[in-house]
């Protein structure tokens, strides 16, 4: 009995020591994925209004997610590498433009232009094998691409602006700009997309127009990417290594759009569950990337050794990951029921949504720090820069299988509860 009483003892003074040990990591955390779910909460309305877009350009819907996971692929792991050279001293804190910060920026423009390209593609093809009503590829490209050029404009220097400050004001930059970038992308992506929308009404009066100006377009992603490849090695190790997992991310997020888009009648008859769609995607995406960006920053200065079995600092990531988790599930089930009471829809109740939301994270986190931990690890031992590659995976990943695993719980629980 006195035993279990030590151990009793000695669990609760480990914990109280994880808490203090971590306190401000969490705190940090908890505060940028707390904004990232005001943003998200804005992305999710705002998807809602969008009933008529989505009416008038069929195939939209499936295009849509894999857009918003490439701002934060990109501006994400751009943002990562930002934190991990102010760290080691490869950045001035000072905002100095620097040939490693120039490299940096053109490679991301770039990347965002031709995996904007990409996904356009993607989608088209996607839309033709499970027989889905699209528009033309030429109008997929032509919103895809100034979909991107128009948030990469808002996206660069906003990134910049929240990895310097956060660094200058003392704060780790790896608990803060991830899920700020995650949900900047996701607030200005999909007003970026009505933009285009808008352009493509316009180019649609002259087919020669709207054929001509296409093409120029496409001449100049190209061009641009061939450009900045061969301009700098340290552009050419960007490009080299973001491409090929950015193209597989776009192809992720495609599939994410095509569970969305058939899925679509489960969600509509639940409005709570489809205003929590993309707080529940963009919270993991956020959770995810936190922990990506953390363990990339603690392989490079040597805090976490590349085991096969995660030990050490890496435990301590894990578990910070699942406080947070914990804390923020719950609370976006509640946000989102709350919010489609108050514009007047009929939700599924707080303690089911909130069961709904808590369940499917935990779910989800349990699998997802395995598979970021793996990835780190395995990149960084074949001399591949986390920084690059474990972002884009991670939340590609996260978004692919967060739909699957809240749609499944969601008909769990409520099919349970009838």
């Amino acid at each position: 009995m006195k035993a279990n009483k030590k151990k009793n003892r000695i669990s609760l003074s480990s914990i109280q020591d994880f808490f203090s040990e971590h306190d401000s990591v969490i705190k940090e955390s908890f505060i940028a994925l707390l904004i990232c779910a005001l943003g998200d909460l804005f992305a999710g309305i705002l998807l809602g209004k969008m009933t008529f877009f989505l009416e008038t350009f069929p195939g939209l819907l499936v295009i849509i997610p894999g857009a918003i996971g490439m701002r934060g692929n990109i501006f994400g792991s751009f943002a990562s590498r930002i934190s991990t050279n102010l760290h080691i001293g490869m950045i001035s804190p000072k905002f100095e433009l620097s040939e490693q910060l120039n490299n940096n920026i053109l490679s991301s423009f770039v990347l965002t232009l031709i995996l904007s390209l990409f996904l356009a593609i993607i989608a088209k093809i996607f839309c033709i094998i499970f027989h889905f009503e699209s528009i033309a590829l030429i109008d997929f490209i032509l919103i895809s691409v100034i979909a991107g050029i128009i948030s990469t404009i808002i996206m660069l220097p906003v990134t910049m602006f929240i990895s310097f400050k956060s660094f200058n004001h003392g704060w780790d930059p790896d608990n803060i700009t991830t899920p700020l970038i995650a949900a900047i992308g996701d607030l200005f992506t999909l007003p970026a997309i009505v933009a285009s929308l808008y352009v493509l009404n316009y180019l649609n009066t002259s087919l020669l127009i709207k054929e001509i100006f296409t093409l120029i377009l496409t001449v100049f992603v190209i061009s641009a990417f061939v450009y900045v490849f061969r301009m700098s090695s340290e552009s050419k190790k960007i490009i080299t290594q973001s491409t090929p997992v950015l193209l597989v991310s776009s192809i992720l997020g495609v599939s994410a759009g095509g569970i969305f888009n058939s899925s679509i009648e489960t969600l509509l008859t639940n409005p709570s569950l489809l205003t929590l769609m993309p707080l529940f995607s963009g919270e993991s995406g956020s959770l995810v990337s936190i922990l990506s960006a953390r363990l990339s920053s603690g392989l490079h200065y040597g805090l976490i050794e590349p085991l096969r079995k995660p030990e050490g600092e890496s435990l301590h990531n894990f578990m910070i990951c699942y406080v947070l988790a914990i804390v923020m599930f719950p609370l976006i089930g509640f946000i989102a029921e709350n919010s489609t009471n108050i514009l007047g829809s009929a939700g599924v109740g707080y303690l089911n949504i909130i069961l709904i939301s808590l369940i499917s994270g935990l779910i989800l986190i349990s699998v997802m720090i395995f598979v970021v931990y793996y990835i780190s690890i395995t990149s960084y031992n074949r001399d591949i820069d986390p920084d690059n590659i474990v972002i884009p995976i991670s939340t590609s990943v996260t978004d692919a299988i967060s739909s699957l695993i809240l749609i499944s719980v969601s008909l769990f629980i409520l099919g349970a509860l009838i």
